[in-house]
């Protein structure tokens, strides 16, 4: 009596079946479909499976040949995706010297390479401090800040170390004593590291406990290394171009920002349909300054004061020097009554002021200003300053100490828009 093929079949595939779900190196998604694979190779086969011991044999000899096929084309995929992260990374991390947009780029990449990926959050590493940079979660929420480092935990171990750490489980991890109930999960921290200096951390959780995946670490890694150049490349070219865009005396933002801050005002002004102020000011007895303590005590004087006045400033405003003892200053969202009670402030904060001189001597300033307003006296960056500079020579001319508004484009110079001291 013959043998049950069908029966013998189920044997092989029950072997095959144990074979494949004993096996840890295979994800658990992607055994499914071995098994799948090997299900249809067995009801293909011709090969007689009636002998129990022939059919064991089957099985251990399907199994494996198509194990060790998954482990080749495993290895292919994983080279594959190494190669295409580089590729993204190459074309996103080249295509900008703009650091936000090198971090969202970082960030974007990494989520995409891990499994289960929870959150990854950047944090920059300059003299010894940590600052955020940014951060994705799965909901597709960017740079929001979950929590800063905590002085002894991952984040500020990795900084400090410049070691790439693995918290398998943050609810028995050392480094996550007295942390929140919620934080659970795994962690990876890596260094972002250029010619040997640490300039950030990459932190990416999952949802799920356990190791990462040599694959991943591996991805994470080669993203890091692109990261931290590409970092670096975009801190240096916003340092330099801070540096272009400031003044060398003062330290405020030099005529060439204040060109590039009206534009984008302008810009600004226009798609919300609102106002916004541009306010010339320059300085009552600074000549004499010179004149009796020379330029090197002026350059003195001048940082002192601007930066003084900057120091009582907005978020939001935009304070530059114009040259010479002039500041532009700009109000965004700012109408004529508004931009009174400002400059009524600033006449006022001016008298607290004073420089002592090296041999004692007390110097005091006054200031004096013109306003011109967006589009009510010119809807141009230059033409604002030149309505608000025609304002300021009046004001220096006839009414000292003052802050006169802009005339009209119909009509001169209104004497009763004046703004004086309080006092």
């Amino acid at each position: 009596m013959s043998a049950d093929p069908d029966g013998s079949k189920t044997d092989v595939f029950q072997q095959a079946q144990e074979i494949i779900l004993k096996d840890s190196s295979i994800p658990q998604d992607e055994k499914e479909e071995l098994l799948k694979l090997i299900r249809v190779l067995i009801e293909a086969s011709e090969v007689s499976l009636a002998a129990p011991k022939k059919g064991d044999q089957r099985a251990k000899l399907v199994t494996q040949e198509i194990i060790s096929k998954h482990a080749l084309v495993s290895l292919v995929k994983q080279q594959a995706d190494e190669l295409d992260a580089l590729k993204k990374l190459s074309l996103h991390l080249t295509s900008s010297l703009d650091l936000p947009t090198v971090l969202d780029a970082v960030i974007t990449e990494a989520m995409r390479l891990v499994r289960n990926a929870w959150t990854v959050h950047i944090f920059l590493y300059t003299h010894g401090r940590l600052e955020f940079g940014a951060a994705l979660n799965a909901d597709g929420v960017r740079n929001k800040v979950w929590a800063m480092p905590r002085k002894n935990g991952l984040t500020h171990t990795v900084a400090t170390g410049g070691e790439r750490i693995v918290v398998e489980d943050m609810r028995t991890h050392p480094l996550y004593q007295g942390a929140p109930e919620d934080w659970t999960g795994s962690i990876i921290g890596i260094p972002l590291i250029v010619n040997n200096i640490v300039v950030g951390v990459m932190n990416l959780s999952r949802s799920t406990v356990g190791g990462f995946t040599f694959a991943e670490l591996r991805l994470l890694e080669l993203l890091a290394d692109q990261a931290a150049v590409a970092i670096a490349n975009a801190s240096l070219h916003q340092m330099v171009t801070q540096q272009a865009n400031s003044d060398i005396v003062t330290g405020l933002p030099n005529r060439r920002a204040l060109d590039e801050r009206l534009e984008e005002e302008g810009k600004s002004a226009r798609r919300s349909n609102t106002q916004f102020a541009v306010i010339m000011i320059d300085l009552d007895g600074f000549k004499a300054v010179n004149d009796t303590h020379g330029h090197a005590m002026g350059d003195e004087v001048l940082r002192s004061v601007f930066n003084f006045m900057a120091g009582s400033m907005r978020a939001t405003d935009f304070l530059a020097r114009y040259g010479g003892d002039e500041l532009t200053l700009i109000l965004r969202q700012t109408d004529v009554t508004l931009a009174r009670v400002v400059t009524g402030k600033i006449l006022e904060s001016i008298k607290k002021y004073a420089f002592i001189s090296p041999n004692k001597q007390k110097i005091t300033l006054g200031v004096s200003g013109g306003i011109a307003i967006y589009p009510l006296h010119a809807r141009s960056g230059p033409d604002l300053l030149r309505a608000a500079d025609a304002a300021l020579y009046h004001a220096k001319k006839h009414q000292r100490g003052t802050f006169v508004i802009a005339k009209s484009s119909t009509g001169p110079l209104d004497n009763t828009t004046v703004v004086q001291s309080m006092g």
